[in-house]
């Protein structure tokens, strides 16, 4: 999926954040429409709580009101739904989740000025997106037990058998927070966004239910994001264009009555939670659990997925569009 992302860096280090290799240094407050939501059935993932209820990643967006640009964004974002992932282990997204006593190793980064200095609970046989072997985006992502903290790697490699890793650029998320990360700051996901929160998991459709946002991707994007994003990946002022952070929901007029199974639960999250524009990728790809779990996946359930179209979606108001200057 990546990565125009870092054309941008060298402007948002002209910021002015918070200072390099802070954890979640604090962003900005929780913005007013906090005030707004309602408690939500917050995820658990591995014992922890996945951020606050009153966390952007679980507030109902079924009801708020429409972005005045939302029909001229749909336009510009053609394609239908499409899930990626699968049946395929090597699809998708997996997750480590380790214990509280797993065991610190040192991490470097390429992009080190925007992340979380290491050492990081990184397993020996941590899973990688797409495998050892893999080529593509190469997250990998762990979640640490007891501590509720949340570690995220682009482009990761191990060395030394995993006593070391050297990585793109890294996050650290502590789950118990509203906090941002710096404005201009990117996460392993060009949208300085956490990853493993929108995963759709194998655990909560089986449970029938997802109780937060999803994420997207697209192919072209505009130079600004809208919080809880803080990075934007494009160097375009089209104002068509989708920004990092925009939210989209699937119309409430939608009918999802043929749609069953997996896609069903999938898609009553996407008309409650919606998906946040988290990268550049294909068109309308969302994301989900990978790796061991992929056994979980029925392709041909999720395929139903694949007939929705981008119209059936609408942009939600949720904040407004901030850019990182030059000089």
């Amino acid at each position: 999926m990546r990565r125009s992302l870092f054309l941008v860096l060298a402007a948002a280090m002209l910021s002015g954040c918070a200072g390099f290799g802070e954890p979640n240094a604090p962003g900005l407050p929780v913005p007013a429409s906090a005030a707004r939501r309602k408690p939500a059935e917050v995820p658990i993932v591995g014992g922890c709580q996945i951020f606050p209820a009153d966390n952007w990643w679980n507030e109902d967006i079924s009801k708020y009101p429409l972005d005045s640009r939302s029909s001229q964004y749909i336009a510009a974002l053609p394609g239908n739904l499409h899930p990626d992932f699968g049946q395929d282990p090597h699809y998708g997204i997996p997750f480590n989740v380790v214990p509280s006593t797993q065991k610190r190793v040192p991490v470097t980064f390429y992009y080190k000025s925007q992340s979380n200095p290491g050492p990081y609970p990184i397993p020996p046989d941590a899973q990688i997106e797409g495998g050892r072997n893999a080529t593509g985006d190469r997250h990998v992502l762990v979640l640490q037990r007891g501590k509720c903290t949340l570690f995220e790697m682009w482009d990761a490699y191990p060395r030394d058998g995993g006593r070391r890793w050297h990585a793109g650029s890294g996050a650290i998320f502590h789950l118990n927070t509203n906090k941002l990360r710096p404005n201009g700051w990117t996460s392993a996901d060009a949208a300085g966004l956490p990853i493993l929160p929108a995963l759709v998991k194998c655990a909560e459709v089986k449970a029938g239910a997802i109780d937060h946002a999803l994420r997207v991707t697209f192919s072209e994007t505009q130079e600004g994001y809208i919080h809880p994003a803080t990075h934007y990946a494009s160097d375009s002022r089209d104002p068509s264009l989708p920004p990092m952070g925009l939210r989209l929901r699937m119309k409430a007029s939608y009918d999802i009555s043929h749609i069953t199974g997996q896609s069903h639960v999938i898609a009553v999250a996407m008309k409650k939670y919606g998906m946040f524009v988290a990268d550049n990728g294909s068109n309308w790809y969302f994301q989900g659990e990978g790796g061991k779990a992929s056994s979980c996946w029925n392709d041909n359930d999720l395929d139903q997925l694949k007939n929705v179209p981008g119209s059936a979606f609408e942009v939600v108001k949720t904040g407004k569009i901030l850019r990182i200057t030059g000089p």
